[in-house]
């Protein structure tokens, strides 16, 4: 029997800011015990990274399967406003997805939350094998007006936009269960993208919908916010899935579902990555690190915890193994299944993860234990199990095998197109607006 599929993600979430990922209790109690029990009755991993630091490359990745640097909009770091209008800035509608597989398999599609892969009418969910939409186009949106960064209203149904009052984590939450009890025992098995804009900026959580006048004009919020705030607005989606398991198990379906969660990248100014170093826009180990947790009664056995490598890709690849679905040979996936660890948590697979990044002209190559980073053309080795926080360069001391791993990123970037000229690094502050890490 194929699974149903929910695959979640959260927005800009650190590595440690979930209890099962070692993370504080707020003033309030537990942030995070839906997925930390989602964990404890599934399987957590450990090593598991995102496709880049930043938004909308990430979800090129997820969509296609494929390194992102395959796609001209994949090289914006990331999406942003300005690209309104452009036919090149987005995923092209031509290339098979992970929705358009799934459906033309036989699945039933929605995508609940944020799209960011470029705007109407050149791209969109509905043209890239979504049957319905709800959630914003760009990349951030205030949670209670809906406007995104240059102040335009941004909530969409389907390719009409559209007004709704409410608390913006809370409204996918509510969709998200509406479309299960929608679909389930519907004869079809179900896909469902739940990707949600929290804990993004603006620092808003439900009872905070006087700052959306504060923040219109820009809602990096760089004057407000605080790690309460945060917390709190995890634990709003985290309540929020909470609801989604509800639905799943009121319709008897949540043993026959596969629910993945993750983060599209690291997190950002408020964020816990201990024991990692950096965050959002960085390739060290809190850019790229992130929470990987897979729930399927039917098939992962409870209490696991792996260590394999893997990256947003690979997930593609697997939610189309569990479906049965195959690749479209012309659009080869760059991702690797990881449905025998599913089944076995104990195994692992060699499974080297490159990146690159405009921003800093950043490189890294996770092979094994190792890893190869290059920031500002000062390359740097770590042996990550011994140090995850990245401070012991031991590149003067294993000349050969930096040179080894510095070769192997060159080969594997000669097999990707060039960063073009026009590509664009957009930073919503610098250290003149609060002190850098």
């Amino acid at each position: 029997m194929r699974p149903n599929i929910v695959f979640i993600v959260a927005d800009d979430l650190g590595f440690a800011d979930l209890g099962c990922y070692g993370g504080r209790e707020a003033e309030f109690g537990a942030v995070s015990p839906i997925l930390d029990g989602l964990a404890a009755a599934g399987l957590k991993f450990t090593q598991g990274y995102s496709n880049s630091p930043v938004c909308s490359p990430t979800r090129f990745a997820l969509m296609t399967g494929r390194y992102q640097y395959r796609l001209r909009g994949a090289a914006e770091e990331p999406i942003n406003s300005k690209s309104r209008g452009s036919t090149t800035l987005g995923l092209p509608p031509e290339h098979p997805t992970l929705a358009s597989l799934l459906r033309d398999g036989g699945y039933r599609t929605a995508l609940i939350g944020k799209w960011h892969l470029g705007y109407p009418p050149s791209f969109g969910p509905l043209l890239s094998g979504y049957e319905e939409f709800f959630g914003p186009m760009s990349g951030g949106v205030d949670y209670f007006t809906h406007c995104s960064s240059n102040g335009a209203h941004d909530l969409w149904f389907g390719d009409a936009e559209k007004q709704e009052e409410g608390y913006l984590t809370d409204l996918i939450s509510r969709r998200a269960v509406d479309y299960i009890h929608r679909m389930a025992g519907g004869g079809a098995p179900f896909f469902l993208s739940l990707h949600y804009t929290a804990p993004h900026w603006p620092w808003e959580t439900r009872d905070d919908e006087a700052l959306a006048q504060d923040v219109k004009g820009n809602l990096f919020h760089l004057h407000g916010g605080n790690i309460h705030t945060y917390r709190r607005m995890i634990h709003h989606m985290d309540e929020g899935i909470g609801w989604v398991m509800d639905a799943l198990r009121a319709n008897g379906v949540a043993d026959d579902t596969l629910v993945v969660f993750t983060s599209d990248n690291g997190g950002e100014r408020f964020s816990d990555n201990w024991p990692l170093v950096g965050g959002k826009m960085d390739l060290t180990e809190g850019g790229i690190r992130v929470p990987w947790i897979a729930h399927w009664p039917a098939a992962i056995a409870p209490g696991g915890t792996s260590t394999q490598h893997c990256m947003t890709m690979d997930w593609s690849a697997t939610l189309l193994d569990a479906a049965g679905v195959a690749a479209d040979p012309a659009y080869p996936l760059d991702g690797v299944s990881l449905m025998p660890v599913l089944r076995e948590p104990a195994r692992t697979f060699a499974r080297p993860l490159h990146w690159r990044m405009n921003h800093r002209g950043q490189r890294a190559l996770r092979d094994g234990d190792w890893k190869y980073l290059r920031v500002e053309g000062n390359d740097y080795l770590f042996n990550i199990p011994a140090d995850e926080r990245e401070r012991a360069n031991l590149a003067p001391r294993e000349p050969q095998r930096l040179a080894d791993m510095r070769a192997a990123w060159e080969r594997w970037n000669g097999s990707m197109p060039p960063i073009p000229a026009d590509a664009t690094v957009s930073l919503g502050y610098s250290a003149k607006d609060m002190p850098q890490r």
